[in-house]
């Protein structure tokens, strides 16, 4: 999966092109269950357990989520936001870098890190061919911010989802630990960043910023009434008894039916739904049930349980922490956090410190190389279309001096939470 990603990340059939990492997953997958070496019931059972570590329900609470930031994403809307940051900046380049920083930072903690790498790379490179200006150091914040900042929601990366889910952690409860350490390591990522592109900020911007114009603001609003209601009962649901899958399901229900009548009153193509629907992650949908099924092969050979034995109790957040970032650059994070789970699950699950933990490596993991996150896969093709040159040792010399001490931080705050706390 590593080797398809740097050298053969895309297969071309025709006009289609096809990602390949899901592919060799699914190939992996079948071939364990044709061998035996996992039991179809017991892989059966798991699909359809009510249990929170079910993955199906996780892939709809993400996918639904990621529906709501792409229906607003069709309507301009975050790249509204972003102009309307980059015109108040006017002239002075330290003034955008911060502005575009806060602006990628609120967006991700309540939509998802993938949506707004898709949404605003292909912005930022426009906007500073336009202004004339270097655009690494805004395509730098623009992911760093996306992938720290996307650690305070438990909506803000399917990894969150995945572990805080697996272990029996709702909305609120996961707020309560994550918000400090996010700010904070948030807070230390944007020092290091603007320490190193300071000299490069201080160029004028000679262009102007772009000026977007949301057309449709019926249907703008209806997206943002859809996902703030969704985030509150998110928040609120493990109070009334409501799994958070059902309630991002049910809202995206609405949003379609909603939309859809309005499309058939103006009598006129739904253009936004149909983005949705076009744009929606589905390799998601067999990459994660077949790293599910790798996953239950690994448990049934008894690996995850010597692996958890092998990092014993002592030191958890240091141990999960460091270990999941890492991980992450070998295996990415997705599947990281699959097996991780089922780590922490082998040795009682209780442990809230590593959970936690793991969370900061699976969202920081992005950070230090372009195969951390599938965030970094997307974000490099997206610059090579743009014929932005950002090669694995740019990128890695991000990963050296923003991501480590943003995971130091992040760690070590994680630590005083629970200290405070438990």
């Amino acid at each position: 999966m590593i080797l398809s990603i740097l050298f053969f990340p895309k297969i071309k059939l025709g006009k289609i092109s096809i990602d390949t990492y899901w592919i060799i997953t699914l190939v992996g997958a079948i071939i364990l269950l044709a061998c035996g070496k996992a039991d179809i019931v017991t892989v059966g059972n798991a699909l359809i357990s009510d249990t929170a570590i079910n993955p199906v329900k996780i892939l709809v609470l993400f996918l639904s989520m990621t529906v709501l930031s792409i229906f607003l994403d069709e309507l301009g809307f975050f790249r509204y936001l972003a102009s309307v940051a980059l015109k108040k900046a006017k002239t002075g380049q330290t003034k955008l870098f911060l502005y575009l920083y806060l602006t990628v930072s609120v967006l991700t903690m309540f939509t998802s890190n993938d949506v707004i790498i898709l949404s605003f790379t292909p912005f930022i490179c426009y906007f500073a061919k336009n202004a004339k200006i270097n655009p690494t150091p805004y395509l730098a914040a623009e992911f760093v911010a996306a992938n720290t900042w996307s650690m305070a929601l438990i909506i803000g990366n399917p990894t969150n989802i995945y572990l805080a889910t697996a272990c029996g952690i709702d909305f609120v409860n996961y707020l309560k630990i994550s918000i400090v350490p996010t700010v904070l390591s948030g807070a230390v990522a944007f020092l290091a960043l603007y320490l190193l592109f300071r000299k490069k900020l201080a160029a004028p911007i000679e262009g102007e910023a772009e000026t977007v114009v949301i057309k449709d603001k019926l249907l703008l609003w209806v997206g943002i009434v859809h996902l703030a209601v969704c985030t509150v009962l998110l928040a609120i649901g493990s109070y009334i008894n409501i799994e958070m899958w059902l309630v991002s399901l049910c809202a995206v229900g609405s949003l379609f039916i909603i939309s859809g009548v309005i499309a058939i009153v103006r009598r006129e193509k739904p253009s936004a739904l149909l983005g949705c629907l076009k744009r929606a992650p589905y390799p998601l949908i067999p990459f994660v049930l077949s790293m599910f099924v790798l996953i239950v092969v690994l448990n049934e050979q008894g690996v995850t349980a010597a692996i958890g034995e092998l990092f014993g109790d002592n030191l958890p957040i240091l141990k999960y922490g460091t270990s999941s970032f890492l991980a992450s650059n070998l295996i990415n994070n997705i599947p990281m956090s699959v097996l991780f789970s089922s780590i922490i699950e082998s040795t009682g699950g209780a442990d809230i410190s590593a959970v936690f933990a793991t969370i900061i490596g699976s969202n920081l993991g992005a950070l230090f190389t372009p195969i951390g996150a599938l965030a970094g896969i997307m974000w490099s093709n997206i610059l090579n279309k743009h014929g932005v040159k950002f090669g694995y040792l740019d990128f890695l010399k991000i990963g050296v001096t923003v991501a480590i001490p943003t995971l130091a931080t992040a760690l070590g705050s994680l630590w005083l939470m629970l200290t405070v706390i438990c």
